[in-house]
């Protein structure tokens, strides 16, 4: 079923890849979206599912592209960020039946919540703190993400820690989502609902 808050969490996940793709094409990505992308990795208690990305306007941008989904006008960029989610969400399946894999992933992030707390969220060591966690846990299940874009942007550490940061908010907002009932089925089968339902929720802005 459809509801908000997995219509929240699957704009958490569209979000964090449409940022993937802008940053390692251009460098460049919406910083506020940016904060509430990462910051929904550190958060470990919340009411309500908005307040893991500091509420509904943390996920703006991602409601803005469920509402445009797989558009006739973009559709090469749209192929290749539900590339991005459809790798996440079939690498979460594997992520879950490997026990010791998920807890050294929740040490990593336990270890990067104190970091955020000593420096602030956006600061450089943690943004690289959670590329490494990336590298380390979910990197290492085949198939691996393979992320296209612009090699200057590519090859450079503080563009690409960003990017590996990006990817554990997309499993973040991805876990977050099936444990709200989400269900790839909804992308195949029910697009326009989804569509329908992030533009309701967009209403409460």
């Amino acid at each position: 079923m459809i509801n908000n808050d997995n219509t929240i969490a699957l704009a958490g996940m569209f979000q964090a890849a449409y940022m993937i793709q802008e940053i390692a094409n251009t460098g460049n990505t919406d910083q506020t979206a940016f904060e509430a992308s990462i910051n929904s990795i550190l958060k470990i208690e919340w009411n309500a599912t908005e307040d893991i990305y500091g509420g509904i306007e943390g996920v703006k941008l991602g409601l803005d592209l469920l509402g445009d989904l797989f558009s006739k006008e973009n559709k090469q960029r749209d192929m290749e960020i539900a590339r991005y989610v459809l790798g996440i969400v079939y690498l979460e399946k594997k992520l879950r039946k490997n026990k010791t894999l998920d807890d050294k992933l929740m040490a990593g992030i336990d270890r990067a919540c104190g970091q955020a707390e000593a420096f602030g969220a956006m600061h450089e060591n943690v943004i690289a703190n959670l590329a490494d966690v990336y590298a380390e846990t979910i990197s290492t299940i085949e198939p691996k993400i393979m992320v296209s874009g612009d090699p200057t942007y590519l090859t450079n550490s503080h563009y690409s820690n960003k990017i590996r940061a990006l990817l554990l908010a997309l499993m973040r907002s991805t876990i977050l989502w099936l444990q709200k009932d989400g269900s790839r089925w909804h992308l195949i089968l029910q697009r326009k609902k989804v569509i329908e339902k992030a533009k309701l929720v967009k209403r409460a802005l």
